[in-house]
């Protein structure tokens, strides 16, 4: 039976594992180089990640470099940046691409903590988006007699918990990442 719900528990950590992935795109007080994730550049005709075309670290807790394998780049990649929702004017000295994070304003940690909040919420609907997709499918496997009663209930019971404790794996993320913006 327990074979049962294990498409929906793949589903639910595939559903954190996207959660993260959002929250490492928001950005706290110092310099993470996942922010920059999702920033694409026009590379050869292909829109191609920022992290394929050239090598990115962090010297400095508020500092990102993006050292391009083609120089040719540099505007390109200076371009998309401009445009990303970062939010962070790069400089470019013709070798580097700098990106300077300022600290946050207590009004920004506000903000970014709601949109945290938010997102969570939004990933709890989704975990129990699932939950109801399997309850729902186990209830017409049953309507073909293909399932008991019994085993119904307890693949509903099992589904249950399974979406309690991803609920709370949200919740304990949403208030990990609140932390780390409320840091000064």
């Amino acid at each position: 039976m327990s074979t049962r719900s294990e498409p929906y528990e793949g589903k639910m950590k595939k559903t954190i594992e996207t959660l993260d992935a959002e929250f490492n795109s928001i950005r706290a007080g110092r310099a993470n180089p996942h922010v920059l994730d999702r920033i694409t550049v026009d590379y050869y005709g292909t829109e191609t990640p920022l992290a394929q075309v050239g090598n990115i670290t962090v010297p400095e807790a508020r500092l990102i470099q993006i050292q391009p394998w083609d120089t040719s780049l540099l505007k390109k990649i200076e371009k998309a940046l401009q445009v990303s929702e970062l939010g962070i004017n790069p400089t470019n000295d013709g070798k580097v691409i700098r990106l300077v994070f300022p600290e946050l304003t207590e009004e920004r940690r506000k903000t970014l903590s709601k949109d945290v909040k938010k997102k969570g919420e939004e990933f709890k609907v989704a975990i129990r988006n699932i939950r109801r997709d399997g309850i729902d499918e186990a209830k017409k496997t049953e309507k073909k007699g293909d399932l008991t009663e019994d085993e119904l209930k307890r693949f509903e019971d099992e589904l249950q918990k399974l979406t309690d404790k991803y609920i709370t794996e949200i919740d304990k993320h949403v208030e990990t990442k609140n932390k780390d913006i409320m840091a000064i």
